[in-house]
C-alpha cells in the first residue's frame, strides 16, 4: 500500500522529492583489477613494438642478405662467362625478374626492368660504388658495379618486400592477440586474487555495519593469524574487546549516577516548589525559585531518560512497536504549536522499546517546533533500519552552529543545549542515530519539503509485511 499521511495539526502534506544517486567510485579490488589491467596493457603495448621492431630489423636484413646473395651469384656467373672478345655474357638462367644489367656506359646488356622501377633502374645504371634503395615497404633495389674481362659493368637487383611484409602483419595480429588474452587473463586473476584475499575485509565491513553500543558481543572473528588480514581482525577484535569494556564501565557509571542523582534532585525540586508556594517572597527572588525549579525539572527529565537508557541495554530485550504510534505520542507530548504532518507508509515498525524511541525523537520535534511553524516528518527504509526526517520552516541552521549542535551543553537558541546531544545518545545506544542533513544552511534537498532545517533520527527498523 502507498503512504496515507496523518495531519496531527493543520498543515499541508508535501511529499519529498526523489534524489538521483551519485557515481559509486571503485573499491579496492575494482582498483586492484583495474591497476593489474592497465599494467598488462603497457606491458602487452610494449611487446607489440618490441616485436613489430625485431621483426621490421629481421626483415630487412634477410632483404638485404638476399639481394647481396644474388648479386654475387649472377656477378660469379657473368664473369666466368664474359672473355675479352666475346664482350658481356650474361646467361639466360641468371635472369630472374628484376634482374638486369648495365656496361660501363649504362646501356642494358640483359634483363627486364619492372615497369615501376624504371626511373630507380636508370638513376642506379651508371653507379660506381655499391647502392642500396629502399623503396618503402614495397621493393629494394641494389646496384653492384663489378669488372669482367670484357670491361666494366652493373648489376641491379630488386627484391619485393611484400611477402615480409605480410609476414609482419600476420605476427603483428598474434602478437596483439596475444596482448589482449594477457589483459584479459591478468584482469581475471586480479580479479580472482583479490576477490580471495579481501573476502575476509568485506565479512569485516558487513560485521562493523551491524555493530552498536547494544551489540558489544560482536567480533570480526577471521581466526588464526595466518596472514596479514586475520592479523588486522586479530588485532581490531583486542581492540573492541578494550573498548566494549569502557562502553560498558561507561553506561554502569551514567546509570549509577543517574541513580545517585534523582534522590538529592528531587529533594531540591520539592524544597523549591514548597518555597516557591510562600506568599511573602518577593518578586526577584521568586524568579530565581522559578529558574531552579525549570533547571531541576530539565535536569530530572535527562535522568529519566538516562535511567530508561541503562534499563533498556541491561534487559537486552527486543522490541516492536509501530512507528506512526511512537510518532503520534512524541508529537502530542512535545509539539506544542507547529502544524506537523507524518508522511509515513503504512506498517512501518521500529524494533526498538517504545519509550526509547519517544525518548530519540523528543528532542528532535521539539526543536522543530521551537524553531518554526510547520513540521514535516517523512521516512525511508533501508535493509534493517528505518530514517525519519524531521523538517521545519524555520531559517535554518547556520555553519557556525552545525558543529556544534550535539556537544552537550552548547545551544544557539540559549536553551540548555541537552536536548539534541541526548537525542544522540538514546538513539545510539538502540544502533541508531541523530545528525543534521546536509545542504546550504542545513537544509538538504527536499523537494516538496519546508525549507528550514531537517534532522534525521535513524532507527533499527522495517517495513512490515501485512498479511492479504
Amino acid at each position: 500500500m502507498g503512504p496515507s499521511p496523518a495531519r496531527l495539526l493543520p498543515g499541508r502534506l508535501r511529499r519529498p522529492g526523489l534524489r538521483r544517486p551519485g557515481l559509486r567510485r571503485l573499491g579496492l579490488r575494482g582498483q586492484v583489477v583495474a591497476l593489474a589491467a592497465s599494467v598488462a596493457v603497457l606491458v602487452g603495448v610494449v611487446l607489440v613494438l618490441v616485436l613489430q621492431l625485431v621483426l621490421d630489423l629481421s626483415t630487412s636484413s634477410t632483404v638485404d642478405r638476399v639481394l647481396t646473395d644474388r648479386s654475387a651469384a649472377v656477378i660469379a656467373s657473368v664473369q666466368a662467362t664474359s672473355p675479352a672478345e666475346a664482350g658481356l655474357v650474361v646467361p639466360e638462367a641468371l635472369l630472374d625478374p628484376g634482374v638486369v644489367v648495365y656496361d660501363e656506359d649504362g646501356t642494358r646488356v640483359a634483363g627486364s626492368v619492372p615497369p615501376s622501377l624504371k626511373k630507380v633502374f636508370a638513376e642506379l645504371s651508371e653507379e660506381t660504388a655499391t647502392r642500396q634503395v629502399d623503396l618503402g615497404d614495397h621493393y629494394s633495389v641494389l646496384a653492384t658495379p663489378f669488372d669482367t674481362d670484357a670491361g666494366q659493368a652493373v648489376l641491379v637487383v630488386s627484391e619485393p618486400r611484400a611477402p615480409y611484409e605480410s609476414e609482419e602483419g600476420v605476427a603483428f595480429v598474434v602478437s596483439a592477440t596475444a596482448a589482449v588474452v594477457l589483459v584479459l587473463l591478468a584482469a581475471g586473476v586480479a580479479a580472482w586474487a583479490s576477490g580471495r584475499a579481501l573476502a575476509p575485509v568485506a565479512d569485516m565491513a558487513r560485521t562493523a555495519e551491524k555493530w552498536s553500543e547494544h551489540e558489544l558481543h560482536r567480533r570480526f572473528d577471521l581466526g588464526a593469524p595466518t596472514n596479514e588480514i586475520r592479523a588486522l581482525g586479530h588485532t581490531l577484535d583486542a581492540l573492541l574487546e578494550r573498548v566494549a569494556q569502557a562502553i560498558l564501565a561507561e553506561q554502569r557509571l551514567t546509570a549509577e549516577l543517574a541513580h545517585e542523582l534523582r534522590t538529592p534532585l528531587t529533594s531540591l525540586q520539592v524544597t523549591a516548589e514548597l518555597a516557591a508556594a510562600r506568599d511573602d517572597l518577593d518578586e526577584q527572588l521568586r524568579e530565581d525559585l522559578d529558574d531552579i525549579l525549570l533547571a531541576a525539572r530539565t535536569m530530572g527529565a535527562t535522568i529519566t531518560v538516562l535511567l530508561d537508557v541503562a534499563r533498556a541495554q541491561a534487559s537486552g530485550l527486543d522490541a516492536v512497536v509501530p512507528a506512526r504510534q511512537v510518532l503520534e505520542e512524541a508529537v502530542r507530548r512535545y509539539v506544542l504549536t507547529a502544524a506537523t504532518t507524518l508522511d509515513l507508509p503504512d506498517g512501518l515498525v521500529l524494533d526498538v522499546p517504545h519509550e526509547l524511541a519517544v525518548r530519540a525523537l523528543a528532542p528532535v520535534l521539539a526543536n522543530a517546533d521551537r524553531h518554526g511553524s510547520q513540521v514535516v516528518v517523512t521516512a525511508t527504509v533501508e535493509p534493517g533500519r528505518v530514517h525519519l526526517d524531521v523538517a521545519d520552516d524555520g531559517t535554518g541552521v547556520d555553519a557556525d552552529v552545525a558543529a556544534d549542535l550535539f556537544t552537550p551543553g552548547r545551544s544557539g537558541s540559549g536553551g540548555a543545549g541537552l536536548g539534541l546531544p541526548l537525542a544522540r545518545r538514546v538513539a545510539r545506544s538502540a544502533g541508531g542515530d541523530v545528525l543534521l542533513r546536509p545542504g546550504p544552511d542545513g537544509t538538504g534537498e527536499r523537494g516538496g519539503s519546508p525549507t528550514g532545517a531537517v534532522f534525521r533520527v535513524t532507527l533499527p527498523g522495517r517495513a512490515s509485511v501485512r498479511e492479504p
